[in-house]
């Protein structure tokens, strides 16, 4: 951390070599349609990091928790931004868009990373909250009215549940 901090550039070297992977599977899992910007999120990302390390807290968790959050919001910030939005306005649809549904096409691919495992651990009424939330990039007012459920509850439900993951991943 030390090194990190004082912007040595073969900490962050070491950094990208072994936490770029991880990362882009996470930024892959919520921009889906499009490699190529989601590598460029994770450079977006990673600059993030280098810029905002000092940011970082080693009493509030890990440095690659941390890094996962910065990752994610970069994800989310691009699929939010106005320029994402509008390339996506006039694009075909896939062939298999009428094909339903199912629990399959709508599960994130999270098995590689083990992270599936501990979110089926989940109560459903959870583990959906924390999917659209974590992954889909769905506000928690946006949730509360997809599942037309109270805003609150679907607070409460993701405090609890990130506290059950907590428990489980200890």
């Amino acid at each position: 951390m030390v090194a990190l901090k004082e912007r040595n550039n073969q900490a962050y070297t070491y950094l990208y070599d072994n936490y770029a992977g991880a990362l882009f599977s996470i930024i892959r899992q919520i921009i889906t349609d499009n490699p190529e910007l989601a590598a460029d999120v994770l450079q977006e990302a990673f600059i993030n990091i280098w810029r905002r390390i000092e940011t970082y807290d080693q009493t509030k968790g890990r440095l690659f928790t941390w890094m996962l959050n910065v990752a994610r919001n970069a994800s989310i910030d691009t699929l939010r931004s106005k320029s994402y939005q509008n390339s996506q306005k006039n694009q075909d649809l896939p062939d298999n868009v009428y094909k339903g549904t199912d629990s399959q096409s709508t599960r994130m691919n999270v098995d590689h990373i083990g992270l599936r495992k501990v979110l089926e651990k989940l109560k459903p009424e959870h583990r959906v909250l924390v999917e659209l939330s974590y992954f889909k990039g769905f506000t928690h007012e946006e949730i509360a009215e997809m599942q037309d459920i109270p805003l609150g509850t679907v607070k409460t439900r993701i405090r609890n549940a990130l506290l059950q993951l907590r428990e489980y991943l200890q």
